[in-house]
C-alpha cells in the first residue's frame, strides 16, 4: 500500500512539473515577448492632458515594455563603429538616453500605430539564440505592412534587438541618423541633440 501511494505521488509530481515546464516554455516563446511589448505600448494613454495617476500608470507600462528590449545591444549596434570609442560612463549615458527616447517618443507613437490595426502573426523562425517573429498589419492607408521582430535569447529570456518595417531596419535607420550627426559635428553634439529632444518631449 505505501508503495502504491508513492507511485501516485510520483505521478502527481511529474504531471505538475510537466505543466509548470510547459507554462514556462510558453511564457518564454519569442512571439510572447513581442505580444507583451505590443500589448503594453497599445495600452499607453496618449491624450495631451493626463492625470498624475495616468502618468504614473504610463510609466509602469512603458518600463515593462522597455525591460523586454535589449537596450545595450540596440545601443551598441545603433552607435556602430563609434561605440568602442566611448568610455564605459559615456556608453551608460547613451543607453539611458536612447532608452528614454523609446519611453517618451517611440513607444507612444508605436502604440498609436498598432492600436487600431489587425495584427496577424506568422511562423516564428528560431536559429539557436536568435529568432524572427513576422507580423503583418492591415493599415487603412498603407494596406498590408510587413514587420519582422528580431530577438536574441539571453539566459532563457527573449529580448527584442531590432524591428524591420517592410525590410527597413530600425537599428540601421538609427545608426544612419547618428552617423550623420557625428560625422558633421561630433559625438557630444549627438548627445546634446538627444537631451534637447527629450527635454522638449517632457515639456
Amino acid at each position: 500500500m505505501p508503495f502504491r501511494k508513492n507511485q501516485i505521488y510520483l505521478i502527481i509530481i511529474i504531471l505538475v512539473f510537466f505543466r509548470l515546464s510547459s507554462a514556462v516554455a510558453e511564457e518564454t516563446l519569442p512571439q510572447n515577448t513581442v505580444k507583451k511589448i505590443l500589448g503594453s505600448i497599445i495600452n499607453l494613454k496618449t491624450e495631451k492632458q493626463l492625470s498624475p495617476n495616468e502618468i504614473k500608470e504610463n510609466d509602469i507600462i512603458a518600463d515593462r515594455a522597455l525591460s523586454l528590449l535589449d537596450m545595450q545591444e540596440i545601443s551598441l549596434k545603433a552607435l556602430g563603429k563609434y561605440w568602442k570609442k566611448r568610455t564605459p560612463t559615456e556608453q551608460k549615458v547613451f543607453i539611458n538616453l536612447l532608452s528614454q527616447m523609446f519611453l517618451k517618443e517611440a513607444f507612444p507613437s508605436s502604440g498609436k500605430f498598432f492600436s487600431s490595426l489587425e495584427l496577424i502573426y506568422g511562423q516564428t523562425s528560431i536559429n539557436k539564440s536568435k529568432a524572427i517573429v513576422p507580423l503583418t498589419v492591415i493599415h487603412k492607408k498603407e494596406g498590408e505592412v510587413s514587420i519582422d521582430f528580431h530577438l536574441n535569447n539571453n539566459r532563457g529570456q527573449w529580448r527584442l534587438v531590432d524591428v524591420d518595417l517592410d525590410e527597413i531596419s530600425m537599428r540601421n535607420n538609427l545608426r544612419s541618423q547618428f552617423y550623420k550627426v557625428i560625422s558633421k559635428n561630433d559625438y557630444q553634439e549627438l548627445v546634446r541633440r538627444m537631451k534637447k529632444k527629450l527635454a522638449n518631449i517632457k515639456s
